[in-house]
């Protein structure tokens, strides 16, 4: 595995000067924002938020239908992506891989526990449960190599350090096994960028500010995706981490990517 010494970028929410800000911010923000995250998810996505989650599950479908697979959603968030990785997983009886969701936010965690146990309750996934724990993305308390795949949903954008992130992911996959990063882009064409930055910029800090009552929150959103590595940029970072296999598609008339890569 390639280390470096030198300090990778990562978020810098508006006040945060250091990493441990950042982090704190991130933290503060997304347990604020929790109680309307769902709804503005599907609202501000036009619903496209549970496409690309199924889509991302489906791409790890050789890995989900393993018995003995354990699989770790990072930023879980209220479980979303964990769920549809569950689904996913299940199949003619049988629960397939072990799913767990770890998120530094404690009430989206609530949320996420919430949504699981009501999807046992209407028997969509009936006696197969999702393992949740609190923590930081970039120091889960789990011991070496105990993963066949992480995923991370919108969250990774979010973490203090991306460097450290990727190494903590790859320290956390036993040899073989798969990362899936499903992150926003801002799209680049004439026309359809320009009209995708309108709404990312303007339209969207409006309705999630007066619907979620935090306007900073909505305001980072758009902030946080321009600063972003692009998909190439990225995929070389995850290459200097240690990664193999490296790629990316893009989805949505380029509007998401789900990066992906293997731990040799």
């Amino acid at each position: 595995m390639v280390t470096s010494h030198t300090p990778a970028p990562g978020t810098r929410p508006q006040g945060a000067a250091t990493e441990r800000e950042a982090s704190e911010h991130v933290r503060r923000m997304f347990s604020d924002i929790a109680p309307r995250y769902d709804l503005l998810n599907r609202l501000l996505s036009l619903s496209f938020d549970r496409q690309w989650r199924r889509r991302t599950a489906a791409a790890f479908d050789h890995i989900l239908r393993l018995p003995h697979a354990r699989v770790l959603d990072l930023c879980c968030g209220t479980g979303d992506l964990a769920l549809a990785l569950k689904r996913r997983a299940t199949h003619s009886c049988s629960p397939g891989a072990a799913i767990f969701g770890s998120d530094f936010a404690h009430p989206m965690l609530v949320r996420a526990a919430h949504k699981t146990a009501d999807s046992r309750a209407t028997k969509e996934l009936p006696g197969f449960a999702i393992s949740y724990f609190e923590a930081d993305a970039l120091r889960v308390p789990v011991p070496d190599a105990t993963f066949d795949l992480i995923t991370a949903a919108f969250g990774f954008r979010n973490l203090a350090n991306y460097g450290a992130g990727l190494g903590e992911f790859y320290r956390l996959l036993r040899p073989g096994g798969e990362v899936g990063i499903l992150e926003f882009v801002e799209p680049s064409g004439p026309l359809f960028g320009s009209l995708y930055r309108f709404y990312f910029r303007r339209i969207l800090p409006w309705i999630g500010g007066a619907i979620s009552g935090s306007g900073a929150a909505y305001s980072y959103l758009p902030a946080s995706v321009s600063q972003f590595p692009r998909p190439e940029p990225l995929a070389e970072m995850m290459r200097a981490a240690g990664f193999s296999e490296v790629g990316f598609t893009l989805w949505t008339g380029g509007i998401v990517a789900l990066h992906t890569g293997r731990r040799p």
